[in-house]
């Protein structure tokens, strides 16, 4: 996702500095850029200097940092990360990135929507594979965005893994793909995938993104069907996951409920 933003925003004219964030971001990113400078996971402090240092007025968060990081790593936060954490009422998604978004914007720096530079991602709507679901999977895809939105109403997570017309898995701290594993595990074969926006969705961060490794997922477990909100999701590598989907049997549905 951020080379696919980095080659947007510079085709329409931007000059594009990437805060690459160790050790989660990909050295092949600084190929995309004009100009690169790695700050580890947990130096808000640093961010904000280098970010200001550059002469950095606008932002785009892309890509994902696991919260999971929060619990169970040895990265060290820094003054100013320790800060806006005992800041927060809790540690909930919205509440870490709303934290964060004010906190740039404080310094002068914009936060602005990412599908401003994703317009190629966007999911559409409908199905997108020769492999259309069954009536039986169609059932389990609308029984599983009621409980999806419901989910991210909550700030839980984004995805709920379905079988006729029961919850295998919701995701949370986890992530998509394995909440995708244990409940497709459960589910034996023939599982439904539903990720969908939050009903707030704040379009700067935290959208919804599916790509190969979500479909790497759902081959391990046997899933069937990926249904993704149609034009408030990101789908990564189109072409190249379509084939896979048509090589596996999945079919991948973009729905607006």
């Amino acid at each position: 996702m951020p080379m696919a933003v980095a080659i947007e925003a510079k085709a329409r004219g931007y000059t594009v500095i990437a805060m690459a964030l160790e050790p989660l971001a990909e050295k092949s990113l600084a190929s995309y850029v004009d100009e690169i400078k790695w700050i580890h996971v947990g130096k808000f402090g640093k961010l904000i200097d280098s970010l200001k240092k550059c002469g950095v007025k606008k932002a785009v968060m892309a890509g994902k940092v696991s919260k999971t990081l929060l619990y169970k790593s040895k990265i060290t936060p820094d003054l100013r990360a320790v800060k806006l954490l005992f800041s927060l009422k809790d540690r909930k998604d919205d509440s870490i990135l709303l934290a964060i978004a004010k906190e740039l914007g404080d310094e002068g720096i914009e936060l602005l929507d990412i599908t401003l530079f994703s317009t190629g991602l966007l999911m559409p709507e409908g199905v997108l594979t020769k492999n259309r679901p069954s009536d039986d999977e169609q059932k389990d895809i609308e029984f599983g965005w009621k409980m999806a939105k419901e989910i991210g109403r909550l700030d839980i997570g984004q995805t709920v893994v379905v079988k006729n017309r029961a919850v295998m898995a919701v995701e949370a701290i986890e992530g998509t793909d394995e909440a995708i594993k244990r409940g497709g595990k459960l589910a034996g074969e023939g599982a439904v995938v539903v990720k969908v926006s939050k009903p707030n969705q704040d379009m700067r961060f935290d959208v919804p993104a599916v790509g190969l490794q979500t479909l790497s997922a759902m081959q391990e477990v046997n899933a069937r069907v990926l249904c993704v909100e149609a034009n408030k999701s990101l789908l990564l590598n189109k072409e190249k996951i379509l084939e896979e989907a048509k090589i596996a049997g999945i079919s991948i549905v973009g729905y607006s409920g």
